[in-house]
């Protein structure tokens, strides 16, 4: 038997509205993901280290602060450093479209703006684990 995706979902630096990452992290698990919530205030190494020891197929930054283009990067170098390319970096908030693109250059998968539903970003994961990882 195939297990569950398995999903980490966390809020980057001093950003302390979490209801939407809550909301994220439930509709997950309702579509049948393992998901682990970090909480507030992590560090991008609190994050991949996480990641690291939980086995996780994706990871999901929820980002209001304004510190997507510091937090992204450093999370994806991290993951390199670790050898974690097999690991899918996604995330949503309030993210201009201009650094979307950039973030998505820079190796982050698919970000999510504010109204996107449920549905769709759990059908993402699922489908991008499915084509990139092996179980």
């Amino acid at each position: 038997m195939q297990r569950p995706v398995r999903v980490l979902v966390a809020k980057v630096g001093l950003d302390g509205h979490d209801r939407g990452a809550k909301v994220i992290a439930t509709s997950l698990r309702d579509a049948g993901m393992e998901v682990i919530y970090t909480g507030l205030r992590q560090t991008p190494e609190m994050v991949v280290n996480t990641a690291l020891q939980e086995d996780v197929d994706a990871i999901g930054v929820s980002i209001l602060s304004g510190a997507h283009m510091t937090v992204f990067p450093k999370i994806i170098a991290l993951l390199k450093e670790k050898e974690m390319n097999d690991v899918l970096l996604t995330g949503g908030g309030i993210i201009p479209e201009e650094d979307m693109q950039q973030l998505s250059e820079m190796g982050v998968g698919k970000l999510f703006a504010p109204g996107t539903t449920t549905t769709e970003i759990a059908s993402y994961i699922k489908d991008w684990v499915a084509q990139n990882r092996n179980f």
